[in-house]
């Protein structure tokens, strides 16, 4: 089971957190991606951590700017988001998959947790 946490309101030029917690998966054996989807759009692949963290994935609208990182003690999977705008408004969800190297296709996934709201506004 996944659980995504660390969603909130946040200004424009403002930094958040999300963090992907896992129970009875241990996220050191598998593919960490993180997706969101904003109103009326499509789900998108925003970045992704192979089981090994040697290749990482970001979408074009957010490099430069998130970072994506493991903390194999605790079972977590971190999204740094930083120089936050608007257009990064959505639900962030996490999600692991067994494939080598990650994608950003949500059709690679298995695992889903419930998805964080990230508010970007003045």
């Amino acid at each position: 089971q996944l659980q995504a946490s660390g969603g909130g309101l946040v200004q424009p030029g403002g930094s958040l957190r999300l963090s992907c917690a896992a129970s009875g998966l241990i996220l050191n054996e598998h593919g960490v991606g993180w997706f969101r989807q904003a109103p009326g759009k499509e789900r998108e692949g925003v970045s992704c951590l192979n089981a090994n963290d040697l290749h990482t994935y970001y979408a074009e609208s957010v490099k430069g700017r998130f970072t994506i990182s493991r903390d194999s003690n605790k079972n977590i999977v971190y999204l740094q988001m930083n120089s936050l705008k608007p257009e990064d408004t959505a639900v962030y969800y996490c999600a692991t998959t067994p494939y080598y190297p990650c994608s950003n296709s949500g059709s690679d996934y298995e695992y889903w947790g419930q998805g964080t709201l990230v508010t970007v506004s003045s």
